[in-house]
């Protein structure tokens, strides 16, 4: 007979939440912070997408329980920002409606998913006592010069209206609407996050990150090490510094040049020749984006500054000097030393004005092939003194040659940029600044926040490079603080970044309104144990949070250099059609749909059984369809054998190996294989008579993936406790028998593949299985294998020529 999951899902949530199951005791340890990147509430609902993340940390939240943890599993909401206002925006309804009916609406959703958060602990971005602490923090990095306004070439989303910072422009396109960026100029707030740089990039070694989401950080981070030789300009008292990671190839150096915005250009009019010329390349390089100007497949353009050459300071040449957009002013010095043989950008720039190409480094072996440029790191030569050195060498070398004749300094520089904090939006947390035409920037006092934000009816973007909130009179004009005479409030918001920042901190201590967090509780609970969330977040909110955490911990405000020690990254769920799941597409799944048809433990085993789970999957419907069978016979066989008192010995054996399986892949984070497992155990069970030992273990390691099917049979059993509060089970190591074992090849001494395969093989079995393998066929097809030597267990060399 079917389970009737209506009435059994139902039970069980309104039970946990009347016995508060999943409250978080404070000091009660060993602890385990589990949290997902808290959701934007920016439409109608979740989609099961979104779900994959939060059934396996929940699964993960019940386990650690089990094992005896006080574990904190706390959700929020991340309701300021772009999403939820553009989102309003395209309704017709106030921000204010749109985010708590989203809200509730996702919350519902959760619920009905049987997600064990302690909602006791719940927090929203947007409530005042929530973001007096945002507003606080700002504060904090103002007055320690953190801070700052400045008039920037910004970039700009035409779409939404406003301002964005670096990280938030995706290939020249607003990474939230997907609009081609362009550069305008306007007064902004800006946080140093540069000053951080080598902290950001230094500590991400600690980390139990994923790799590709620590080397976008470096890449983003971008440092430089090299040396910043100073070339002079000839019969001029200016001269130019060059950032280079190569002075090995100085000697090469054959003109300099200078991106558009480049503060000499203004100080040589009078130099130059073409000034006309010049004038209207700056004025077309101007309305170009970034992206425009570094894209590798546009023709360079510049301009030689007629009139002005420039003093190469290792061999005393007279070189060239142009203004071309492939270089950047914020990157190094913005100036750039052009070694057309050694660089291929300034070699086609080379060749397209007819410019010198000096040949100064060759490769160890063979000759240069001179059709491009050769790039690679070799052997000086017509370099001087330092001729027949290697590069590496020669660039130490000659820098230090320099740095003795006070013509360059070693320096490092960073890619990374300042954060680009202000908005010119209505939806944000009002920066708590106070514009005096007398006393200039002035922080609004501490015991005045929250600075609230006003409820207006005009809240759509004006395009004009002001928020909204300018047009508040009654609220923008007030009294300066420090001299009571007349001041204006900042219009600009936050960005949607801010409140996520630092919420993490909140989730320990929410209800503390003299503090941003007790010390001890913070203590307690940092890091974050496992944080779960989307790898589209690397450059922006993991960055940002790390950031406003390391300056935190400077203030002495959190006890721990990093906020999340463990990072897991979830694998998009895609539509049926295979293509990623989204409302204009009309290919949405809504997971109220499914947990209706199917119940939610269905829709919550089949999102860890669909695939690997850092992987993408694709949705099928037939899938859940078979989780849905597989529950069924759960139930079926638990009722069946509900009476039985002992089982036979093969089947405790089973059960062990099922318990071994099941709780080594999970401290793997791997959910799908368990699954597979349970219904492999099952199989074999099914014809055998199970006691109620048995039946008992199999639901308690079920229950962290399907809670209320197994709360109900373990309450048939006759259990008065809860699942939640039984032990983890352990296994019996002496009833198993391992089925499978992993082979790890050896090829020429170096491991090149681990392999698993069934006990117990023959050594023919087992090289059948190795030559078959793609890693093994990359290394061995072609050449000669002189030998195979299979070690048991498991260990295989092999010796190829």
């Amino acid at each position: 007979m079917a389970y009737q999951f209506k009435e059994i899902e139902k039970k069980w949530q309104e039970r946990w939440e009347k016995d508060g199951a999943f409250k978080t005791k404070e000091f009660s340890s060993p602890k385990f912070y589990v949290l997902d990147m808290f959701p934007y509430p920016s439409g109608l609902g979740l989609h099961v997408g979104h779900f994959k993340g939060y059934v396996a940390t929940d699964i993960v939240a019940r386990l650690k329980r089990m094992q005896g943890f006080n574990v904190l599993h706390p959700m929020g909401w991340d309701a300021f920002g772009l999403p939820a206002e553009n989102y309003a925006i395209k309704t017709g309804i106030h921000p204010e409606i749109t985010t708590e009916k989203n809200v509730d609406n996702i919350r519902n959703q959760m619920k009905i998913a049987g997600l064990s958060y302690d909602w006791s602990r719940e927090i929203n971005t947007t409530e005042p006592d929530y973001y007096k602490w945002t507003q606080w923090i700002f504060l904090q990095l103002f007055k320690k010069g953190l801070a700052y306004k400045k008039i920037l070439p910004i970039n700009w989303c035409p779409s939404c209206k406003t301002g964005l910072a670096n990280e938030e422009v995706i290939d020249g396109k607003c990474e939230r609407c997907g609009t081609e960026t362009t550069k305008k100029d306007i007064e902004q707030w800006v946080l140093k996050i540069t000053d951080y740089a080598e902290r950001l990039l230094d500590d991400l070694e600690g980390l139990d990150w994923p790799e590709k989401i620590k080397e976008m950080q470096r890449n983003w981070i971008g440092r430089s090490e090299g040396w910043e030789p100073v070339f002079k300009i000839k019969d001029s008292l200016f001269d130019i510094p060059v950032f280079t990671t190569r002075a090995d190839t100085l000697f090469g150096c054959t003109y300099l040049v200078l991106a558009p915005e480049h503060p000499i250009i203004k100080d040589l009019e009078i130099d130059i020749e073409n000034p006309d010329e010049v004038s209207l390349y700056l004025e077309k390089a101007g309305i170009k984006s970034e992206r425009e100007r570094i894209s590798e497949v546009k023709d360079k353009t510049g301009v030689e500054l007629r009139g002005v050459k420039v003093v190469n300071p290792i061999n005393n040449k007279e070189i060239p000097v142009f203004v071309a957009d492939y270089v950047l002013g914020h990157y190094g010095t913005g100036a750039v030393m052009a070694v057309p043989a050694h660089d291929q950008r300034d070699f086609e720039f080379a060749k397209k004005y007819n410019l010198e190409i000096v040949w100064t480094v060759k490769p160890e072996q063979g000759e240069i092939d001179k059709s491009k440029a050769f790039v690679e790191d070799g052997v000086l030569f017509d370099s001087g003194e330092f001729s027949g050195l290697g590069s590496d060498e020669a660039r130490k070398k000659i820098g230090e040659y320099l740095s003795k004749q006070n013509l360059a300094e070693k320096k490092v520089y960073y890619k990374l940029r300042d954060w680009i904090f202000s908005r010119q939006r209505y939806w944000g947390e009002p920066i708590p600044i106070i514009n005096c035409e007398k006393c200039g920037t002035v922080p609004l006092k501490e015991e005045d926040l929250p600075l609230k934000l006003p409820h207006i009816e005009k809240y759509q973007p004006t395009g004009t490079g002001e928020s909204p909130l300018a047009a508040i009179e009654e609220w923008v004009n007030v009294e300066c603080p420090k001299c009571k005479g007349k001041a204006r409030r900042e219009t600009n918001t936050m960005p949607q970044w801010a409140g996520s920042s630092w919420y993490y901190l909140r989730f320990i201590d929410p209800d503390n309104q003299k503090e941003l967090v007790d010390k001890k509780k913070e203590e307690f609970f940092m890091p974050v144990d496992l944080y779960v969330g989307g790898a589209d977040h690397a450059v922006l909110h993991l960055l940002y949070a790390r950031f406003w955490h390391k300056f935190l911990f400077d203030l002495k405000h959190v006890s721990t250099k990093e906020p999340f020690s463990k990072l897991r990254n979830v694998g998009f769920v895609l539509a049926p059609d295979g293509q990623k799941m989204s409302k204009s597409k009309g290919n949405v799944i809504a997971p109220d749909e499914i947990i209706e048809k199917y119940g939610a433990d269905a829709f919550r085993i089949y999102e860890m059984f669909m695939g690997p789970f850092g992987e993408a999957i694709g949705w099928s419907e037939n899938g859940v369809k078979g989780v849905y069978k597989f529950l069924n016979r759960v139930w079926n066989f638990s009722i069946k054998n509900k009476d039985n008192k002992e089982s036979p010995k093969e089947l405790i054996a089973e059960i062990n190996k099922l318990n071994k399986r099941v709780s080594e892949d999970l401290e793997k984070m791997k959910f799908n294989t368990p699954i597979a497992f349970f219904m492999e155990f099952l199989n074999f069970a099914e014809e055998k008579q199970a006691g109620k030992d048995v039946l008992e273990r199999m639901l308690v390691l079920l229950s962290p993936f399907t809670p209320h099917i197994c709360e109900e049979l373990w309450e048939i059993l006759g259990n008065k406790e809860s699942i939640l509060k039984q032990k983890w089970p352990e296994y019996d190591k002496n009833l198993i028998k391992e089925e499978r074992i992993e082979l790890v090849v050896q090829i020429n001494g170096k491991v090149k593949d681990k392999i698993e395969a069934k006990n117990g093989l023959s050594e023919e079995e087992i090289k059948e299985i190795v030559f078959q393998s793609e890693k093994v066929k990359k290394w061995t097809e072609g050449r000669e294998v002189v030998r195979f030597l299979f070690v048991p267990p498991s260990l295989i060399n092999i010796v190829v020529k």
